[in-house]
């Protein structure tokens, strides 16, 4: 899971201090790396680090950032280790020649074998991001084959396999693309005489969009001279719904709640799924509450529904993410009381609905469960915003192997016990259907396993065509 921003600016001003609030505003989608790419017409200028936006960006950089378009990126690593050469954007130059920038939210299942067949080229690849992979594919045919750049794409769109909400910079240019089933959100806005591009609305918020729409799943969208040029028609790609594949967990765990997303508010449908969770008791605990954030509006929509009442019983620290260092085992052992703190008196003698969003491995919640038995809690019964994670992703999320994922190894009920609820229920995959408006349109491949792209130890395509 990344987050992608671009922007395109006719006068050129301020365009990387708004790429950068854009970034900020996705923070949540990755936390390991940053970076942005400018180009002022001439050239690409780069700059990107690990951290966080506001570390990366001071007021100095973003001063020596200027140009009329800019690309950039927060990753949270799922192919490829924590290592500034897998930061992105990409900048690819050319003896002699142009130079390109690239930017992806994503991950390529079939990786290995095009990463193989470009070394075959003479291809150099200096890390194991496919962000770079996409971008080497698409320079190499622009470069070496004389292909334009939609035409680069296309073939790109035939020959990768995977998730790709992608941006693609030259010294005169802005394209944008989206992989053909949709996995990843992606999102275009005019603003003012400006282009801004997202994966998520909320990113766009804060720059104040006229028009927001969403990058259709197969389409490709050039910026250049401050007009935008749309491939192919809107309305063929919306009539290829059949093909969409969109990611269901945006929904329930990785996008905003105050952003929209493949049609939906996601707020909207979190508090539904709480809804639906209510539905499954047929008793009334003494307080609802969250495990914050993510689960946040899942618990209300459960408090709603129930009509008991709603509260934060543990405090989140905001500031205990990815850098926090733990040197020793003591302080690994208490990295969820690190990230959590319970309210004093708030759970004496109390009978507690937990939710969460989902469970992965099931450590952080059977410590949060001591935890709140501990603050005084005389029942912790834990509902759970998603059906059980079973199978890994392969299209953007990095989740553990299956032989990690505590619901591919162990019943409900020993789920239960392991995590030391006194119950512990999960939502129905077809429940989760009835909260989404076109649920046929949805990936649901890490609960069920039907994933839509065979995994990759399966995968084989032709890369070229025999004469």
């Amino acid at each position: 899971m990344c987050g992608v921003a671009g922007y395109f600016s006719k006068s050129g001003k301020d365009v990387a201090n708004k790429l950068m609030l854009a970034l900020y505003s996705e923070q949540h989608r990755g936390q390991e790396s940053c970076g942005i790419a400018v180009s002022n017409g001439r050239t690409l200028r780069l700059h990107k680090s690990m951290g966080y936006v506001k570390e990366v960006f001071s007021t100095e950089v973003l001063e020596r950032l200027q140009g009329l378009a800019a690309i950039g990126q927060v990753r949270y690593p799922t192919r490829g280790s924590s290592v500034i050469e897998n930061a992105q954007p990409y900048v690819i130059e050319t003896l002699g020649g142009p130079i390109y920038g690239i930017a992806s939210n994503g991950d390529v299942v079939n990786y290995t074998e095009i990463a193989t067949w470009l070394r075959s080229k003479g291809v150099h690849l200096s890390s194991g991001n496919d962000g770079e992979l996409l971008g080497r594919f698409l320079v190499y045919h622009i470069e070496r084959q004389g292909l334009t750049i939609p035409q680069a794409i296309r073939l790109l769109m035939k020959k990768m396999r995977g998730a790709y909400s992608s941006l693609f910079i030259t010294p005169n240019s802005l394209y944008i693309f989206r992989d053909e089933h949709g996995f990843r959100p992606l999102f275009i806005a005019e603003v003012g005489e400006d282009i801004a591009v997202a994966s998520e609305t909320c990113a766009l918020d804060i720059l104040r969009p006229d028009k927001v729409r969403e990058v259709f799943p197969g389409e490709i969208i050039q910026v250049a001279e401050g007009k935008v040029v749309s491939a192919q028609k809107s309305q063929e790609l919306f009539e290829r719904s059949s093909n969409l594949h969109q990611c269901v967990f945006e929904l329930i765990y990785f996008a905003r709640p105050d952003s929209s997303q493949f049609n939906e508010y996601v707020y909207d449908v979190r508090q539904k799924i709480g809804a639906k969770l209510a539905g499954y008791d047929n008793f009334n605990a003494d307080v609802v509450m969250p495990v914050p954030d993510s689960a946040n509006f899942i618990a209300l929509g459960y408090a709603n529904a129930k009509q008991i009442p709603f509260n934060f019983g543990l405090i989140r620290n905001h500031y205990v993410g990815r850098t926090f260092i733990r040197p020793n085992q003591y302080l690994r052992d208490e990295s969820v009381r690190q990230k959590f703190n319970p309210l004093k008196d708030f759970f004496n003698d109390k009978s507690v609905v937990v939710v969460d969003d989902s469970i992965v491995r099931g450590t952080t919640l059977r410590k949060i469960v001591r935890m709140i038995r501990g603050a005084g809690a005389r029942e912790v019964h834990l509902r759970i915003g998603s059906p059980p994670v079973k199978h890994p992703c392969y299209y953007g999320i990095d989740t553990p192997t299956g032989e990690e994922l505590i619901a591919n190894n162990l019943s409900q009920d020993d789920i239960r016990q392991y995590i030391e609820a006194d119950s512990l229920k999960y939502l129905e995959i077809e429940d989760l259907r009835d909260c989404v408006k076109q649920p046929q349109n949805y990936c649901y491949a890490c609960f069920n396993g039907n994933y839509p792209i065979l995994k990759p130890e399966t995968e084989h395509f032709i890369l070229e065509e025999k004469s």
